[in-house]
């Protein structure tokens, strides 16, 4: 026996919005939203996961075709596992984020932006295993890629110092 040896650790990683991140080896992602929305998908065959987050739900036809909208972010994740050597009947889903604040915005873009989500889901035939979303508070998330455990911390607000690089009392 080699006690020597240790334990691997996981990378850290925050993912800021209008972005996807597939990692190869096992990492931390974190990320805060608000009306946002992030898909973390997972391959229960191959133990590895992926997230994405997102601001809009949709991309308008002809526009730009950005991770910064829903429908756009959540195929663009979805393919990036197959390409790294998942199989959709091996993907399963989870949805965060898209609190809406009505004393901060009259439109409700969180509600249309979790619905996005599960649309393309359901239509990409990946299963929707778990769901933390909607309500007024916004959240902070961190996913484990490589065990697909994820916490969930809700917040009254979101304060400059939630958003990396972090800065004084979070």
């Amino acid at each position: 026996m080699d006690f020597g040896q240790t334990k691997p650790t996981c990378a850290n990683y925050f993912l800021m919005p209008d972005y996807i991140f597939a990692p190869d080896e096992p990492t931390v992602i974190s990320s805060v939203m608000g009306s946002s929305v992030s898909v973390c998908l997972f391959d229960t065959k191959r133990n590895m996961g992926g997230m994405n987050h997102f601001l809009v739900p949709l991309a308008q036809k002809g526009k730009n075709s950005t991770p910064r909208f829903g429908n756009v972010a959540t195929l663009a994740l979805i393919r990036l596992m197959i390409q790294a050597g998942s199989q959709k009947k091996h993907l399963e889903a989870q949805i965060f984020g898209g609190a809406y604040d009505p004393e901060r915005c009259s439109k409700d873009v969180g509600t249309e932006n979790v619905r996005v989500a599960r649309r393309v889901l359901m239509r990409e035939g990946i299963r929707l295993v778990s769901e933390d979303a909607g309500g007024e508070k916004g959240r902070k998330i961190v996913f484990n890629t490589g065990t697909n455990e994820v916490a969930v911390l809700k917040v009254e607000r979101l304060r400059k110092g939630d958003w990396y690089p972090y800065e004084g009392d979070r």
